[in-house]
Protein backbone atom coordinates (compact mmCIF):
# COMPACT_ATOMS: atom_id res chain seq x y z
CA UNK A 1 0.00 0.00 0.00
CA UNK A 2 1.09 3.60 -0.76
CA UNK A 3 0.67 6.46 2.13
CA UNK A 4 -2.80 7.80 1.92
CA UNK A 5 -4.11 11.42 2.83
CA UNK A 6 -2.30 12.70 6.03
CA UNK A 7 -1.20 9.37 7.23
CA UNK A 8 1.53 6.92 6.61
CA UNK A 9 0.30 3.12 6.20
CA UNK A 10 2.39 -0.26 5.64
CA UNK A 11 4.22 -1.05 2.38
CA UNK A 12 4.77 -4.06 0.01
CA UNK A 13 8.10 -6.06 1.54
CA UNK A 14 9.60 -7.66 -1.09
CA UNK A 15 11.15 -11.27 -0.57
CA UNK A 16 14.29 -11.93 1.29
CA UNK A 17 17.11 -12.71 0.13
CA UNK A 18 18.65 -16.73 0.11
CA UNK A 19 21.93 -17.80 -1.36
CA UNK A 20 22.34 -17.68 -5.29
CA UNK A 21 20.24 -14.34 -5.49
CA UNK A 22 21.68 -12.26 -8.40
CA UNK A 23 21.92 -8.59 -6.64
CA UNK A 24 22.67 -4.90 -8.45
CA UNK A 25 25.23 -2.35 -7.63
CA UNK A 26 23.85 1.44 -8.50
CA UNK A 27 25.33 4.58 -8.00
CA UNK A 28 22.43 7.21 -8.21
CA UNK A 29 24.13 9.60 -6.78
CA UNK A 30 28.03 10.56 -5.90
CA UNK A 31 31.28 8.78 -7.46
CA UNK A 32 32.28 5.63 -6.22
CA UNK A 33 36.21 4.69 -5.03
CA UNK A 34 36.89 1.77 -6.98
CA UNK A 35 38.42 -0.10 -4.10
CA UNK A 36 35.82 0.31 -1.62
CA UNK A 37 33.92 -0.96 -4.44
CA UNK A 38 35.83 -4.07 -4.64
CA UNK A 39 35.84 -4.62 -0.93
CA UNK A 40 32.41 -4.30 -0.69
CA UNK A 41 31.54 -6.59 -3.76
CA UNK A 42 33.60 -9.10 -1.92
CA UNK A 43 31.92 -9.23 1.66
CA UNK A 44 28.36 -10.10 -0.53
CA UNK A 45 30.04 -12.60 -2.50
CA UNK A 46 30.90 -14.25 0.69
CA UNK A 47 27.34 -14.43 1.59
CA UNK A 48 26.84 -16.43 -1.52
CA UNK A 49 25.35 -13.90 -3.52
CA UNK A 50 26.06 -12.84 -7.45
CA UNK A 51 27.04 -9.54 -7.61
CA UNK A 52 26.64 -7.37 -10.96
CA UNK A 53 28.25 -3.84 -10.40
CA UNK A 54 25.84 -1.89 -13.04
CA UNK A 55 27.72 -0.22 -16.14
CA UNK A 56 27.76 3.02 -14.96
CA UNK A 57 29.08 2.66 -11.34
CA UNK A 58 32.23 3.86 -12.08
CA UNK A 59 31.84 6.80 -14.39
CA UNK A 60 32.09 10.62 -13.45
CA UNK A 61 30.20 13.74 -14.46
CA UNK A 62 31.82 15.03 -17.41
CA UNK A 63 31.44 18.64 -15.94
CA UNK A 64 30.24 17.94 -12.46
CA UNK A 65 32.91 15.44 -10.25
CA UNK A 66 30.61 15.04 -7.83
CA UNK A 67 28.78 13.00 -9.85
CA UNK A 68 28.76 9.51 -10.65
CA UNK A 69 28.07 9.72 -14.15
CA UNK A 70 25.53 11.51 -16.07
CA UNK A 71 21.95 12.30 -14.89
CA UNK A 72 21.03 9.66 -17.92
CA UNK A 73 23.69 6.97 -16.76
CA UNK A 74 22.62 6.84 -13.17
CA UNK A 75 19.13 6.67 -13.59
CA UNK A 76 19.14 4.12 -16.65
CA UNK A 77 21.38 1.55 -14.17
CA UNK A 78 18.63 2.23 -11.47
CA UNK A 79 15.85 1.91 -13.56
CA UNK A 80 17.15 -1.43 -15.54
CA UNK A 81 18.50 -3.12 -12.43
CA UNK A 82 14.88 -2.48 -10.40
CA UNK A 83 12.97 -3.63 -13.77
CA UNK A 84 15.39 -6.68 -14.45
CA UNK A 85 13.78 -10.02 -13.01
CA UNK A 86 16.99 -11.39 -12.74
CA UNK A 87 17.81 -9.34 -9.80
CA UNK A 88 16.65 -10.44 -6.24
CA UNK A 89 17.89 -6.54 -4.44
CA UNK A 90 19.17 -3.54 -5.76
CA UNK A 91 22.27 -2.10 -3.54
CA UNK A 92 23.69 1.27 -3.71
CA UNK A 93 27.68 1.80 -3.94
CA UNK A 94 27.62 5.37 -2.15
CA UNK A 95 25.52 8.24 -1.26
CA UNK A 96 26.54 12.05 -1.79
CA UNK A 97 24.69 14.37 -3.73
CA UNK A 98 22.71 13.16 -7.01
CA UNK A 99 19.65 11.12 -6.21
CA UNK A 100 17.24 14.42 -6.65
CA UNK A 101 18.47 14.78 -10.39
CA UNK A 102 17.89 11.68 -11.41
CA UNK A 103 14.00 11.72 -10.17
CA UNK A 104 12.26 12.93 -12.56
CA UNK A 105 14.24 10.72 -15.54
CA UNK A 106 12.96 7.31 -13.98
CA UNK A 107 10.11 5.36 -15.61
CA UNK A 108 8.10 4.85 -12.36
CA UNK A 109 5.09 3.66 -14.16
CA UNK A 110 7.37 0.90 -15.61
CA UNK A 111 9.34 0.71 -12.06
CA UNK A 112 5.36 0.20 -10.68
CA UNK A 113 5.15 -2.69 -12.75
CA UNK A 114 8.15 -4.23 -11.74
CA UNK A 115 8.40 -6.83 -9.23
CA UNK A 116 9.65 -5.22 -5.52
CA UNK A 117 12.80 -6.28 -4.91
CA UNK A 118 15.02 -5.33 -1.77
CA UNK A 119 16.78 -2.12 -2.00
CA UNK A 120 19.22 -0.34 0.19
CA UNK A 121 21.29 2.81 1.30
CA UNK A 122 21.08 5.71 3.34
CA UNK A 123 22.08 9.81 3.22
CA UNK A 124 21.07 11.18 0.09
CA UNK A 125 19.77 8.16 -1.16
CA UNK A 126 16.67 9.43 1.56
CA UNK A 127 15.03 10.83 -1.52
CA UNK A 128 14.88 7.26 -3.20
CA UNK A 129 13.21 5.54 -0.08
CA UNK A 130 10.91 8.36 0.31
CA UNK A 131 10.03 7.97 -3.95
CA UNK A 132 9.88 4.01 -3.54
CA UNK A 133 7.33 4.70 -0.30
CA UNK A 134 5.21 7.58 -2.22
CA UNK A 135 4.92 5.96 -5.78
CA UNK A 136 5.82 1.94 -5.80
CA UNK A 137 4.50 1.24 -2.23
CA UNK A 138 7.71 -0.76 -1.17
CA UNK A 139 9.22 -0.83 1.92
CA UNK A 140 12.78 -0.32 1.78
CA UNK A 141 15.81 -0.86 3.59
CA UNK A 142 17.75 2.03 5.61
CA UNK A 143 21.14 0.61 5.54
CA UNK A 144 24.84 0.85 4.62
CA UNK A 145 25.80 1.51 1.24
CA UNK A 146 28.62 -1.39 -0.30
CA UNK A 147 31.07 1.40 -0.86
CA UNK A 148 30.79 2.97 2.23
CA UNK A 149 34.17 2.84 4.59
CA UNK A 150 31.75 1.56 7.44
CA UNK A 151 30.54 -1.29 5.32
CA UNK A 152 34.28 -2.72 4.71
CA UNK A 153 35.88 -1.95 7.63
CA UNK A 154 33.02 -2.43 10.58
CA UNK A 155 32.17 -6.40 11.28
CA UNK A 156 29.14 -5.22 12.80
CA UNK A 157 27.49 -2.69 10.03
CA UNK A 158 28.20 -5.89 7.33
CA UNK A 159 26.77 -8.53 9.98
CA UNK A 160 23.46 -5.79 10.47
CA UNK A 161 22.63 -5.67 6.51
CA UNK A 162 23.36 -9.52 6.27
CA UNK A 163 21.00 -10.47 8.88
CA UNK A 164 18.42 -7.61 7.69
CA UNK A 165 18.47 -9.27 4.28
CA UNK A 166 18.41 -12.82 4.64
CA UNK A 167 16.21 -12.62 7.70
CA UNK A 168 14.55 -9.35 9.90
CA UNK A 169 11.96 -11.47 11.20
CA UNK A 170 9.34 -9.69 13.33
CA UNK A 171 10.54 -9.41 16.92
CA UNK A 172 13.66 -8.35 15.97
CA UNK A 173 14.86 -5.36 18.49
CA UNK A 174 17.18 -2.79 17.07
CA UNK A 175 19.53 -1.11 19.31
CA UNK A 176 22.77 0.65 20.12
CA UNK A 177 24.91 1.03 23.45
CA UNK A 178 23.85 4.64 23.59
CA UNK A 179 20.44 4.04 23.05
CA UNK A 180 18.85 6.40 25.48
CA UNK A 181 15.42 8.29 26.11
CA UNK A 182 15.48 11.91 25.37
CA UNK A 183 11.24 12.24 25.92
CA UNK A 184 10.04 8.54 27.90
CA UNK A 185 7.42 6.59 26.29
CA UNK A 186 6.35 3.83 24.03
CA UNK A 187 4.90 4.19 20.79
CA UNK A 188 4.13 2.29 17.40
CA UNK A 189 3.91 3.09 14.11
CA UNK A 190 5.30 2.61 10.39
CA UNK A 191 8.80 3.22 10.11
CA UNK A 192 10.06 6.42 7.89
CA UNK A 193 12.46 9.23 7.13
CA UNK A 194 16.75 8.99 6.83
CA UNK A 195 18.66 11.98 6.51
CA UNK A 196 17.21 14.73 7.37
CA UNK A 197 18.71 17.41 5.03
CA UNK A 198 17.06 14.84 2.45
CA UNK A 199 13.38 15.02 3.98
CA UNK A 200 13.32 18.88 4.29
CA UNK A 201 14.96 19.27 0.52
CA UNK A 202 12.07 17.05 -0.59
CA UNK A 203 8.95 18.46 0.94
CA UNK A 204 6.92 19.33 -1.67
CA UNK A 205 8.13 17.42 -4.53
CA UNK A 206 6.64 14.60 -6.52
CA UNK A 207 8.70 12.06 -4.58
CA UNK A 208 8.43 13.50 -1.36
CA UNK A 209 5.97 11.95 1.29
CA UNK A 210 3.43 14.44 2.53
CA UNK A 211 3.05 14.07 5.66
CA UNK A 212 4.43 11.62 8.62
CA UNK A 213 1.34 11.26 10.90
CA UNK A 214 1.40 8.38 12.33
CA UNK A 215 4.67 7.01 11.79
CA UNK A 216 8.01 6.33 13.81
CA UNK A 217 10.15 9.24 12.19
CA UNK A 218 13.96 8.21 11.58
CA UNK A 219 16.10 11.12 11.60
CA UNK A 220 20.09 11.46 11.36
CA UNK A 221 22.92 13.78 9.25
CA UNK A 222 26.31 13.95 9.09
CA UNK A 223 28.89 17.11 8.60
CA UNK A 224 26.57 20.00 9.64
CA UNK A 225 26.38 22.74 12.02
CA UNK A 226 23.71 23.22 14.76
CA UNK A 227 21.59 26.57 13.23
CA UNK A 228 21.66 24.58 9.92
CA UNK A 229 19.88 21.36 11.49
CA UNK A 230 17.66 23.60 13.65
CA UNK A 231 16.60 25.00 9.97
CA UNK A 232 15.57 21.49 9.24
CA UNK A 233 13.54 20.42 12.05
CA UNK A 234 12.06 24.20 11.81
CA UNK A 235 11.51 23.24 8.41
CA UNK A 236 9.36 20.19 9.17
CA UNK A 237 7.66 21.58 12.40
CA UNK A 238 6.45 24.82 10.15
CA UNK A 239 5.08 22.84 6.92
CA UNK A 240 3.32 20.58 9.72
CA UNK A 241 5.18 17.50 8.14
CA UNK A 242 5.82 16.05 11.82
CA UNK A 243 2.23 16.56 13.57
CA UNK A 244 0.83 13.56 14.21
CA UNK A 245 4.07 11.37 13.94
CA UNK A 246 4.00 8.76 16.73
CA UNK A 247 7.56 8.69 17.88
CA UNK A 248 11.17 10.11 16.62
CA UNK A 249 13.97 7.54 17.03
CA UNK A 250 17.33 9.25 16.35
CA UNK A 251 20.64 7.99 14.75
CA UNK A 252 24.07 9.25 13.92
CA UNK A 253 24.91 13.27 13.95
CA UNK A 254 28.30 12.18 12.94
CA UNK A 255 30.86 15.31 12.55
CA UNK A 256 27.34 17.52 13.44
CA UNK A 257 27.93 20.00 16.37
CA UNK A 258 26.32 18.99 19.61
CA UNK A 259 22.59 18.19 18.59
CA UNK A 260 20.89 16.55 22.13
CA UNK A 261 19.75 20.13 23.43
CA UNK A 262 18.65 21.09 19.92
CA UNK A 263 16.52 17.97 19.68
CA UNK A 264 14.90 18.19 22.79
CA UNK A 265 14.15 21.86 21.99
CA UNK A 266 12.92 21.05 18.54
CA UNK A 267 11.16 18.27 19.36
CA UNK A 268 10.23 17.49 22.79
CA UNK A 269 6.94 19.53 22.32
CA UNK A 270 5.32 17.24 19.66
CA UNK A 271 4.87 15.33 23.45
CA UNK A 272 5.62 11.77 21.61
CA UNK A 273 8.56 9.95 22.59
CA UNK A 274 12.21 10.53 21.44
CA UNK A 275 14.76 8.17 21.51
CA UNK A 276 18.24 9.10 21.00
CA UNK A 277 21.18 7.50 19.73
CA UNK A 278 19.81 4.43 18.10
CA UNK A 279 22.74 4.15 16.02
CA UNK A 280 21.53 4.54 11.87
CA UNK A 281 23.27 6.75 9.79
CA UNK A 282 26.66 7.91 8.91
CA UNK A 283 29.44 7.40 11.07
CA UNK A 284 31.97 4.69 11.63
CA UNK A 285 29.47 1.86 12.17
CA UNK A 286 25.97 1.75 11.77
CA UNK A 287 22.82 -0.06 12.11
CA UNK A 288 20.31 -1.19 9.49
CA UNK A 289 16.86 0.10 10.03
CA UNK A 290 13.70 -0.98 7.58
CA UNK A 291 11.54 1.86 6.42
CA UNK A 292 7.90 1.63 5.59
CA UNK A 293 7.11 -1.37 8.37
CA UNK A 294 5.38 -1.54 11.59
CA UNK A 295 7.65 -1.43 14.81
CA UNK A 296 7.80 -0.06 18.21
CA UNK A 297 10.02 2.36 19.83
CA UNK A 298 10.46 2.25 23.47
CA UNK A 299 12.55 5.31 24.44
CA UNK A 300 13.09 4.14 27.95
CA UNK A 301 14.62 0.88 26.93
CA UNK A 302 16.54 2.29 24.15
CA UNK A 303 14.94 -0.07 21.25
CA UNK A 304 13.15 -0.38 18.10
CA UNK A 305 11.62 -3.31 17.58
CA UNK A 306 10.39 -4.61 14.28
CA UNK A 307 6.20 -5.65 14.45
CA UNK A 308 6.57 -7.11 11.16
CA UNK A 309 9.49 -9.05 9.24
CA UNK A 310 11.62 -6.39 7.21
CA UNK A 311 11.32 -8.77 4.04
CA UNK A 312 8.47 -10.98 3.27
Amino acid sequence: MVPVGPSVVPLRRPRRLVEGDRVAVVAPAGPVPKDRLDAGCAILRSWGLDVVVMPHVLSVHPSFEYLAGTDAERAADLQEAWCSPDFAAVLCARGGYGVQRVSSLLDWGAMAAAAPKAFVGYSDITALHSAFARLLGVATLHGPMIAAEAFVTSGSTADGLRSMLFGGEAGTVLTSPSARALVPGVASGVTVGGCLALIAAELGTPTGLPSAAGALVLLEDVGEKAYRLDGFLTHLLRSGWLTGAAGIALGSWHDCEPVEHLMLDRLGGLGVPVLTDLGFGHGPSSITVPLGVPATLDAEAGTLTLDAAALS
